[in-house]
């Protein structure tokens, strides 16, 4: 690896990192020519479940790290998710270094945080073609500069990851999904919110609209033909089983309510992780935004009253809003970015055309002094922007 970005290096080349190829299309179109297939960095290198604790090389299948924990009863608490369908590509092919560089987290992120808050250290080889470690095996090991919540979102454009570390946790016993029917956005946000502020634990927190709601292969969520709330509690069996009926008791004050089981509560929370309700229809565009959760309805508001049809849900308790619109509608991304800035948050086009990738502004534009400073740390990894350039900003 180091010998091909040293040979790059010299002769000016530039590379499209590729490993599962789940993720090509998300981002900007790369501005490179030759592809660095680095899909022969698999495997699990050390699992130490008795210590929390596993490295595995970059490309090691998500599916094959899953089922190992899944053995020894512990998990991924960041929830990865798997985007492939969404973005036109097959299940099941998403790798550990393509959601670590995309610092991709699930459901459970409003109760355990996102990806690069379990990620404990790595290898990888620079755009300078060195090779090079950070982190440890354990948080208390990270000394100086934390590199790994570096790497973490960085889209593979300051480093070829080689292998990481992460720390797991136990699976839970049990896990349960109290529904709330039919509500609507403003009172769906305040049920959410003071679930939320309840000592109940809750590890996700998803309000669907009903035509989105209706697409759900959960009958509990889509026989109804409402809008549902949906909070988890996740646990050993009795404090689940009062959590969950707290929780009904605090959703009967806005609604009728149900409740899904551990097998159900997966099925479902697995579609909210993986965005399946907007995996059909290619063409059209869809959007991830992150938003202050008391900022997010009239945000989404907004942008909706620019389009004439639009599909939104959303997950961590309001924090994050899936929108997806028209195919044609990819000319209000502007509108869109700066929605979501003057709200206190950001915006990612996650499904378009290449060509609207490459005429518009796939990440919210950052202010001019993250601007600058993201220039100066993109030079010191890889100052000839061999590695994967323009994938996040033109010329990054």
């Amino acid at each position: 690896m180091a010998a091909a970005l040293g040979e790059a290096l010299a002769n000016d080349g530039a590379f499209e990192i590729v490993a599962g190829g789940s993720k090509r299309a998300l981002g900007r179109p790369v501005e490179a020519a030759e592809i660095l297939d680095v899909s022969g960095l698999s495997g699990v290198t050390m699992y130490e479940p008795e210590e929390l604790v596993f490295t595995a090389r970059a490309a090691t299948p998500m599916v094959e790290i899953e089922t190992l924990l899944r053995g020894h009863g512990q998990q991924l608490a960041f929830e990865p998710p798997d985007y492939g369908p969404l973005l036109g590509t097959p299940p099941q092919k998403a790798t550990l270094g393509g959601v670590l560089a995309c610092n991709l987290s699930g459901p459970r992120r409003v109760k355990a945080g996102a990806a690069r808050d379990h990620f404990l250290g790595f290898r990888a080889v620079s755009g300078r073609g060195e090779i090079f470690k950070a982190g440890g095996r354990v948080v208390k090991n990270v000394t100086g500069y934390d590199l790994s919540k570096l790497m973490a979102g960085s889209f593979g454009t300051l480093a070829v990851l080689l292998e990481g570390t992460l720390k797991v946790e136990p699976a839970p016993e049990k896990s349960r999904t109290v529904l709330i029917y039919d509500l609507d956005s403003l009172t769906a946000a305040i049920a959410m919110g003071e679930a939320q502020a309840t000592p109940n634990e809750i590890s996700g927190a998803a309000h669907l609209p009903a035509a989105v709601a209706a697409k759900s292969a959960v009958d509990f969520v889509a026989s109804p033909g409402v809008s549902v709330v949906a909070l988890r509690v996740e646990g050993p069996g009795r404090s689940v089983g009062l959590r969950a009926e707290a929780l009904r008791k605090l959703g009967a004050r806005f609604g009728e309510t149900a409740e899904l089981h551990s097998a159900f509560s997966a099925m479902f929370w697995k579609e909210v992780r993986d965005v399946h309700y907007f995996a059909g229809e290619t063409s059209r565009i869809v959007w991830r935004l992150s938003l202050p959760p008391a900022a997010s309805r009239e945000t989404v508001r907004s942008i909706l009253s620019q389009v004439e049809e639009g599909d939104v849900f959303s997950d961590w308790g309001g924090g994050l809003v899936w929108l997806r619109v028209p195919s044609g509608a990819g000319a209000f991304a502007s509108l869109v970015h700066k929605a979501a800035i003057d709200a206190g948050g950001h915006a990612l086009l996650v499904r378009a055309p290449v060509e609207t990738r490459q005429a518009m502004p796939v990440f919210s534009p950052l202010p001019e002094a993250m601007h600058g400073l993201t220039e100066r740390m993109k030079a010191a990894f890889d100052p000839k922007a061999i590695l994967n350039p323009g994938r996040m900003y033109p010329g990054i």
